[in-house]
């Protein structure tokens, strides 16, 4: 039996920031946004774009795309972040509300950027594990650049924080783009390094909060983890890559297209040459920055409508968050011998 892929869907805002605002907010030089962080301009929320809704706005082009009624869905699972219209509010269910999805359930998940990947898990072992599972959507929204005080140079690695949301639809017996194996590794000694300090049980949001701006994305020990983060950090993502390969039968050389987060143009670069990538083989989102654990979903529908992809080709979807997550899934796309 086989999970595959039916189809894909992302919303991304209108509104924009650009390399110079971000420079221009930060004091950084625009050379630095622009070359070493490897931002062009990235989306950011409008009015309207709220995290639950840019996923129902995701998804709805998920079931256009794919000609999927929503009364077929048997689960949601959704895939945003914490931070959207209400806390503590389960986002899944107004999800299959504003669908139409009224056959289905659903429950939410949380591993920051890294959530994506660890869905698709989940999804396929609840649909190998449950026959009455034959449908699954995952769909979510992002828009953590609320939290960036961009005059704190201890989060400067987060000034690539985007808006958007992204959907993608599973299916039981689906012969097309299958899903085949995860690898997931977390490590805890970095669990407390980055977080929003205040707002809850520890430091609940007092009027101070808000006056000092102390609502934001902090890093706690900004050189401590920077140490401890190079030492694992590039080994932990070609680790989960290689494992994934490894238990779906494939090899590094077995790669056509990898779907990889936002992170500095080193970075990125560092990840293709070690996998044995060329620049066309993945596509830097300089144009995006990072819309979260939507990365790799909006990777693939612009690596999927630019041709980058094509029928039996080894697609590996790659991803880390704070926490600290890394994840990698691969998808054999298409059906091999096939255009589609």
């Amino acid at each position: 039996m086989t999970i595959g892929i039916v189809s894909t869907g992302i919303y991304i805002p209108t509104d924009i920031m650009t390399a110079e605002e971000i420079a221009f907010r930060s004091k950084l030089p625009i050379e630095v946004v622009k070359n070493k962080m490897g931002i062009s301009k990235k989306p950011i929320p409008g009015k309207d774009d709220h995290t639950v809704a840019m996923g129902i706005w995701a998804a709805e082009k998920a079931l256009q795309k794919g000609n999927v009624d929503p009364k077929s869905i048997d689960l949601i699972i959704y895939i945003g972040e914490e931070h959207k219209e209400y806390p503590l509010w389960t986002a899944a269910i107004k999800i299959q509300e504003e669908l139409g999805a009224f056959h289905a359930w659903g429950f939410d998940v949380a591993l920051r950027c890294g959530t994506t990947i660890m869905a698709m898990k989940v999804a396929k072992s609840m649909m190998l594990a449950d026959p009455s599972i034959q449908t699954v959507l995952l769909a979510g929204g992002y828009r953590n650049s609320d939290f960036i005080d961009y005059t704190n140079d201890r989060t400067r690695f987060m000034f690539n924080l985007g808006a958007g949301g992204a959907a993608m639809i599973l299916k039981r017996d689906y012969e097309k783009n299958t899903v085949l194996e995860t690898d997931i590794i977390t490590d805890g000694s970095f669990s407390e390094d980055v977080l929003v300090p205040v707002g809850g049980t520890k430091q609940p949001l007092s009027p101070e909060h808000l006056e000092n701006g102390l609502y934001r994305l902090d890093v706690m020990d900004p050189e401590g983890m920077k140490a401890r983060l190079e030492q694992k950090s590039m080994d932990n993502f070609l680790k989960v890559v290689r494992n994934a390969l490894l238990k779906s039968g494939y090899s590094d050389k077995d790669i056509d297209y990898l779907a990889i987060l936002h992170m500095k143009r080193s970075a990125h670069d560092y990840v293709l040459g070690e996998l044995g990538l060329n620049t066309e083989q993945s596509i830097y989102l300089s144009d995006y920055g990072h819309v979260g654990q939507m990365d790799q979903i909006i990777s693939l529908e612009l690596a999927e409508k630019s041709g980058k992809i094509k029928s039996g080709d080894i697609v590996v979807l790659v991803s880390a968050g704070i926490g600290y997550a890394w994840g990698a899934i691969v998808i054999k796309w298409g059906i091999e011998g096939r255009n589609i």
